[in-house]
C-alpha cells in the first residue's frame, strides 16, 4: 500500500477518534439540560468518571477481552488475550488493518466507544442514584460486559460467523447501555413527584433546554466520528455515504417526532424534536453503510415515530427515564438493527432473522448481567440516595459544591 494512502487512511482515524471523544460532551449537555439545576456536579462527575475509567479499564483488560483472537474452532463466546496493552509485530505499519490505521489507533478508536454505554446509563438514572454504586456499576460493566458483547461481532465471535451485522453499534453500544438503563430505572423507582397519586406522570422540566440542544448538535457533530470511523479507512466513496445516511437519517428523525409529536400532543416540543434527531441517529447506526438516502430517510423518520410513542410507554409502564435513553438508545437500537434485513444491500428474511436473533441473545445477556450488578448493589450498599437528599439536590449531598454559586451576594 501507497505510504501516503496509509497515512491518510491513519489520519482519518484519529480524527474520528477526537469526534467520539468529543461525543462526551454533547451527553453531559444534554443530561444537565434535562435534569435539575441541584443536580448537575452530580451528572457531570459521573461523565468524567465513566471517560476517565473506561479507558483506563479498556487498557487493562477491556480490549484484550473484546478482541481477543478467536481461533477456527473456538466457540466464539469468551477468550482473553491478556493485561495491558503492546502493539503487536507489524502493528504500526500498512500490513495491521489492510492499511486502515495502525494499532495503537486501534486501540483509541475503540476506546472511545468502550464508555458510552455506561453514559447512557447515566442518563437514565439520573437525580437519584447513589454515586458509589453507580461507579461500581460502570466499572464492571464497561470493563466485562460491554466488552464480552462486543467480541460476539467485533471481535470475531459466535454472531460474527453467524451473519449479525451491526455497521457502528446500534445493538452493540446503543442497545448494550438501554438494556442497563431499563433494569436501572425499575429498580431505582421514579423520581419523587414524577407520577401523582392518580398515577399520571407529570413534567419535570430540565433546567436548561438551550444546554440540551447544544448536546443534541454535539452528539450530531460526533456521530460523524462515531460512523464515519467505522468505515475504518478514508475511502472516499464509502466514508461520504456514510455521513449523508447519518446526517438524512437524524433530519427525517427529528421530523418524524416533531409531526408526531405535535398531532398528538398539539404543541410544538423541542424536547421530543431533539430526542428524534438521536433516535434517528441511532436508528441508521447499524446499516448506515448498506443504505441509500432513500433507505436513510425511511429508516430515521420511524425511529423519530419510535421516539414519541416510546416515551409514551415508558410512562405508562410507570418507569422515569429523565432524558428519554431507553427509548432512544435501547428502542431505537432495535429498530436499527432490524432495519439491515429491511433494507439496504443485506435486506431478507434470512437476514432478519439472524438479526432478530443477535437483539435477543444480547438483550437477554444484558438483562441478566446487568440485573445482577444492580440488584448486588441494591441488597449490600443500595441504589437510591435518602428523600431528603433528592429533594435537596445531589450536588450539595454528595460533592458540596454548587454548579451555579450566587456571586452576586458576595
Amino acid at each position: 500500500m501507497d505510504a501516503g494512502l496509509f497515512t491518510a487512511n491513519n489520519v482519518w482515524m484519529m480524527v474520528c477518534t477526537a469526534l467520539v471523544f468529543f461525543m462526551h460532551t454533547g451527553f453531559a449537555f444534554l443530561e444537565i439540560g434535562l435534569t435539575r439545576q441541584k443536580n448537575t456536579i452530580n451528572i457531570l462527575f459521573k461523565n468524567i468518571f465513566i471517560i476517565t475509567g473506561g479507558l483506563l479499564l479498556y487498557y487493562a483488560f477491556g480490549f484484550n477481552l473484546m478482541y481477543p483472537g478467536f481461533e477456527d474452532g473456538d466457540a466464539g463466546l469468551l477468550k482473553f488475550a491478556g493485561f495491558g496493552i503492546g502493539a503487536p509485530e507489524g502493528g504500526m505499519t500498512p500490513g495491521y488493518a489492510d492499511g486502515g490505521y495502525t494499532w495503537w489507533t486501534d486501540f483509541l478508536f475503540q476506546g472511545m466507544f468502550a464508555a458510552t454505554a455506561a453514559t447512557i446509563v447515566s442518563g437514565a438514572v439520573a437525580e437519584r442514584i447513589k454515586i458509589g454504586a453507580f461507579m461500581i456499576f460502570t466499572i464492571i460493566y464497561v470493563g466485562l460486559v460491554y466488552p464480552i458483547v462486543g467480541a460476539w461481532k467485533w471481535g470475531g465471535g459466535f454472531l460474527d460467523s453467524w451473519g449479525f451485522y451491526d455497521f457502528a453499534g446500534s445493538t452493540l453500544v446503543h442497545s448494550v447501555g438501554g438494556w442497563a438503563a431499563l433494569v436501572a430505572i425499575a429498580l431505582l423507582g421514579a423520581r419523587i413527584g414524577k407520577f401523582g397519586e392518580d398515577g399520571k406522570p407529570k413534567a419535570i422540566p430540565g433546567h436548561s433546554i438551550p444546554m440540551a440542544t447544544a448536546g443534541v448538535l454535539i452528539l450530531w457533530l460526533g456521530w460523524f466520528g462515531f460512523n464515519g470511523g467505522s468505515v475504518l479507512s478514508a475511502d472516499p466513496e464509502l466514508t461520504s455515504l456514510v455521513l449523508v445516511t447519518t446526517s438524512l437519517a437524524a433530519a427525517a428523525g427529528g421530523f418524524g417526532a416533531f409531526i408526531l409529536s405535535t398531532l398528538l400532543y398539539k404543541n410544538l416540543d423541542l424536547t421530543m424534536f431533539l430526542n428524534g434527531i438521536l433516535g434517528g441517529l441511532v436508528g441508521i447506526t447499524a446499516g448506515a453503510d448498506l443504505m441509500s438516502p432513500n433507505e436513510a430517510v425511511v429508516i430515521g423518520f420511524i425511529a423519530g415515530l419510535i421516539i414519541v410513542g416510546g416515551v409514551a410507554l415508558i410512562d405508562k409502564l410507570k418507569l422515569d427515564d429523565p432524558v428519554g435513553a431507553v427509548t432512544v438508545h435501547l428502542i431505537c437500537g432495535i429498530w436499527g438493527t432490524l432495519a439491515v434485513g429491511i433494507f439496504g444491500s443485506k435486506a431478507g428474511m434470512d437476514q432478519l432473522l439472524v438479526q432478530l436473533y443477535g437483539v435477543l441473545i444480547i438483550g437477554a445477556f444484558c438483562i441478566i448481567s446487568s440485573g445482577i450488578i444492580l440488584f448486588a448493589l441494591k441488597t449490600t450498599m443500595g441504589l437510591r440516595v435518602s428523600k431528603e437528599e433528592e429533594i435537596e439536590g445531589l450536588d450539595l449531598h454528595e460533592h458540596g459544591m454548587d454548579a451555579y454559586p450566587d456571586f452576586m451576594n458576595e
